[in-house]
């Protein structure tokens, strides 16, 4: 996010949540003279703790008021074509041409592993290599779900939930929320119409994710619990897939509790959730992890950190993230975030030279993702604001492009165009 869209999304992130700006400061514990410099742009940046603060008295994600991660930022309604097509593929126009079974030459198992990998660009944000294949994903499992076969029908149904599952995730991405609870709401829908029990809950999952991007925290948690329980009475915790996708939504119910400030019972449900993802791995092998909810040891030892560094207990997440080893099926983008947290927590702690070399780290697994994340630069301009520099953070400062060559001068950028480094 440039600057200059701080000011505007703090307004808006505020007024959505009806909260005057006296009220924000209050629930944020935060000057309100620095939100008003903010909205009206005197002030272009903030340090970090400030900004974490205006995100918890808010009820949003740090991220949600940096700008999301690469690729994924779009503005109003004008759309470039590719998600333009990704719109029709979700919402059909009306009155138009019914879906027709498929051709000869179909392959169900075919299409399953197109899906699959398109969640596997999802997971490493390749988003628009999803946005481009997913119309065809969504047409070609439409026409599956009226086949005249009751096998390939049903079949079809379940390939559909999924790839509406994905839009539903790529539209979040984009910013575009109300779009991906219609994308789920129908993905739900399909699902239902499947043969597998599994993906509904699986999809509810993603709704609630949703519900929590528009702070609907309250909505969030109760879908989020209820399946939970409703997958436990069921008895479908006896496999690995179901035992996963229960996990998923324990998790994300403890997200829920943690931004709703109930940390203690979010730290307890994630503390639950990881004894019982040790039996993940004592259970027969499931069905395609890409196509599964992610739910394992390390997945639940990396939200744990998360919720730790999120709400304000860096040392209890540097704990547990202390010798983790990471399972082979943990995605690229958990290993990332994790580091990113690592990071953060190192920072909020004041170890500079070990929030620079964990920065290192990820810049030397995902480059890319690192030079465009929001949050990565927040950090980096936080360190280089410091009036000493540890060793290390000139290059990754560069490479962020947080600071500038001039003359024989160090210069940070954010100084540059404001006021970022001044302490609230």
């Amino acid at each position: 996010m440039a600057n200059d869209d701080l000011g505007r999304t703090l307004r808006r992130l505020r007024r959505l949540a009806s909260l005057t700006q006296e009220e924000l400061a209050e629930r944020a514990d935060v000057s309100v003279d620095v939100i008003r410099q903010l909205e009206q742009g005197r002030k272009q940046s903030a340090r970090l703790p400030t900004l974490h603060a205006l995100a918890n008295g808010l009820g949003v994600e740090l991220t949600t008021l940096l700008g999301d991660p690469p690729a994924v930022a779009s503005s109003g309604e004008n759309d470039g074509p590719r998600f333009v097509a990704v719109r029709r593929a979700i919402m059909p126009a009306l009155w138009g041409p019914e879906p027709e079974p498929p051709g000869d030459g179909f392959s169900m198992d075919r299409l399953r592993e197109r899906i699959a990998e398109g969640w596997t660009q999802y997971h490493s944000a390749e988003f628009d290599a999803v946005m481009t294949a997913l119309p065809e994903l969504i047409s070609d499992a439409r026409a599956a779900s009226v086949s005249p076969e009751g096998d390939v029908r049903r079949a079809g149904f379940g390939a559909l939930g999924k790839a509406l599952q994905l839009a539903g995730h790529v539209a979040v991405r984009m910013g575009k929320t109300d779009l991906a609870l219609i994308s789920l709401e129908r993905a739900i829908e399909a699902a239902g119409l499947s043969a597998d029990p599994l993906l509904v809950p699986m999809i509810v999952n993603s709704t609630a994710w949703t519900y929590q991007r528009q702070g609907r925290l309250e909505d969030a948690l109760g879908i989020a619990l209820r399946t939970a329980d409703e997958m436990v009475s069921a008895g479908r915790l006896d496999t690995v897939d179901g035992l996963k996708v229960w996990g998923a939504l324990t998790m994300s119910a403890a997200t829920s509790a943690a931004r709703s400030g109930d940390y203690d019972r979010a730290a307890a449900m994630m503390g639950a959730a990881e004894k019982e993802a040790a039996r993940v791995a004592k259970l027969p092998e499931g069905g395609d992890n890409r196509m599964v909810s992610v739910f394992s040891p390390s997945s639940v030892r990396i939200e744990r950190v998360r919720l730790a560094v999120q709400y304000g207990h860096p040392q209890d997440a540097l704990a547990l993230a202390k010798g983790m080893r990471l399972s082979k099926d943990t995605p690229p983008s958990w290993r990332t975030w994790l580091l990113l947290d690592v990071a953060r927590a190192h920072t909020d702690t004041g170890d500079a030279a070990g929030a620079v070399k964990t920065l290192e780290s990820l810049r030397r697994v995902a480059p890319t993702w690192m030079q465009h994340h929001t949050l990565a630069v927040a950090i980096v301009r936080d360190l280089w604001s410091l009036p000493n520099h540890p060793v290390g953070l000139r290059p990754l400062a560069e490479f962020l492009e947080v600071c500038v060559q001039r003359s024989e001068s160090r210069t940070c950028c954010a100084e540059v165009s404001g006021e970022a480094t001044e302490d609230e």
